[in-house]
């Protein structure tokens, strides 16, 4: 008998078929793999939406953690997906992302790292390269907004003052928090982390703006200047 991974979609029950499912029972019941087919709709000769979905789900070690850092590009090299259906699997994760980070925004009151580490942590731990921003926030110490400062390698040069405390003045923000993310896993602050942090620290002083902490995010771990007593 011919196993189910085999079976085209439209020759499974119907009660099987992952839209139906998801009709029926809702999207809770469905697996990651089922959930994907549903975006990749059709398949190729040679395999099913269900196949493919697997595939690209498990070929890389990390299994679906990998898809948070995947590049349009990356998927485009799969056989079986285009330009389009790269987009549409992309542009479906960020919609994700960026739901999930507007529910938690909505309600955040920073009291501590872990705070922002509950935010922001799956966001910065698959990422490539190096991503600054600084968190705005009022005089309750609730988020007003994230901006990012700079992508790349961290240097004095880029994360000028200049960029970092004009976005906090046209927001009002009474307070920032400084993030960034080292894709190596590792989140212990680099000489150059120190210096881009007590210039920043230095700058707020004079204009009236505190910068509360750095926090720096590596896989599944951080490192706070405040909780280490470095700011």
């Amino acid at each position: 008998m011919e196993s189910l991974a085999k079976l085209s979609i439209k020759d499974m029950a119907k009660e099987e078929r992952p839209r139906e499912k998801l009709l029926l029972k809702g999207p809770n019941y469905l697996s990651n793999v089922e959930l994907l087919a549903i975006l990749l709709r059709t398949g190729t000769k040679d395999m099913s939406a269900l196949e493919l979905a697997n595939y690209i789900i498990n070929k890389e070690k990390e299994g679906i953690k990998h898809l948070g850092s995947v590049s349009v590009e990356e998927l485009s090299n799969i056989k079986g997906l285009g330009v389009a259906k790269s987009c549409q699997i992309i542009a479906a994760l960020e919609l994700g992302k960026r739901i999930s980070k507007s529910m938690k925004l909505e309600r955040i009151k920073v009291s501590c790292p872990s705070d922002i580490a509950d935010v922001y942590m799956e966001d910065y731990r698959y990422l490539k390269k190096e991503v600054f921003k600084i968190l705005l926030l009022n005089t309750k110490n609730e988020i007003i907004n994230d901006v990012e400062i700079s992508v790349g390698s961290l240097n004095s040069s880029i994360v000028h003052p200049r960029e970092v405390f004009i976005e906090a003045i046209k927001k009002s923000a009474s307070k920032i928090m400084l993030i960034h993310n080292h894709p190596s896993g590792n989140p212990e602050p680099s000489k150059e982390d120190k210096v881009i942090t007590n210039r920043l620290i230095d700058g707020g002083r004079i204009l009236g703006i505190e910068v509360i902490d750095h926090i720096i995010f590596g896989d599944g771990v951080y490192f706070s200047f405040k909780e280490k007593s470095l700011i």
